[in-house]
């Protein structure tokens, strides 16, 4: 399969190809969540939503592999790490918790609300739910071995916040040698329209590669869309 991207088409192959959720979590994409309690704008996210929904159905109607990346911490936040983790102090969600401390413990804590995937996102058989504790979704994680085990080389990035855990993960898969190609419509960022171009930028340029969730419809679900792909070489 060619997948229509840029700086230039893909060669991909459902086989040996997964599409990486990330962070669809009630924090990230509810309102009340962390991030929106904390004061960002989710309006954006929230318009992420259908969209990988697409992006998940055609994957699976491929029998592409789905992984759901899930960020948090136990309950008592003893991985997120103490004052001498830098975690502890960037974290906007434990920032948010300390300053308003009627709000301890209700932001990402495992087994609560905050933490759960949204409900348009809930996993079904056959996809894969990876934890992690930090941005980067290859920190501390299963994630390397679930995916090599199951001889996956390319990735196929969605989710939240596309300058944050996005690209930290997308730019862990490049440094362990996968191939990754981020949909650029099922990403949101934090800080704005020119920070979505710029994490943008950084994959297209240095990364991996860019395309949309229409063109990846095209590709693994063609009923779904008539984008045609590109007749060029593709990098495979």
């Amino acid at each position: 399969m060619i997948l229509p991207a840029r700086p230039e088409p893909l060669a991909l192959h459902a086989s040996d190809s997964a599409l990486i959720v990330v962070d669809m979590q009630n924090a990230y994409a509810s309102i009340g969540g962390y991030v929106d309690s904390a004061g960002f704008d989710i309006s954006g996210a929230q318009g992420t939503i259908a969209g990988i929904v697409r992006a998940i159905a055609a994957a699976r109607a491929a029998g592409m592999l789905v992984v759901f990346l899930q960020n948090g911490w136990d309950a008592g936040y003893v991985e997120a790490g103490g004052p001498g983790s830098p975690n502890w102090h960037k974290s906007n969600a434990l920032k948010t918790m300390r300053a308003k401390p009627e709000l301890q413990g209700k932001f990402l804590a495992k087994g609560g609300w905050d933490y759960e995937l949204i409900e348009e996102m809930k996993p079904q058989a056959g996809d894969i739910v990876v934890p992690k504790t930090r941005y980067s979704g290859f920190f501390n994680s299963t994630l390397d071995s679930t995916l090599r085990a199951r001889g996956i080389r390319h990735l196929v990035f969605t989710g939240i916040a596309t300058n944050v855990c996005v690209e930290s993960t997308l730019r862990d898969a490049f440094h362990l040698e996968y191939f990754a190609v981020m949909l650029e419509d099922a990403t949101h960022e934090l800080g704005g329209p020119a920070i979505q171009k710029a994490s943008v930028y950084n994959v297209e340029t240095f990364f991996g590669w860019v395309s949309t969730v229409d063109h990846f419809c095209s590709v693994f679900a063609p009923a779904s869309t008539t984008h045609p792909a590109p007749a060029e070489a593709a990098i495979a």
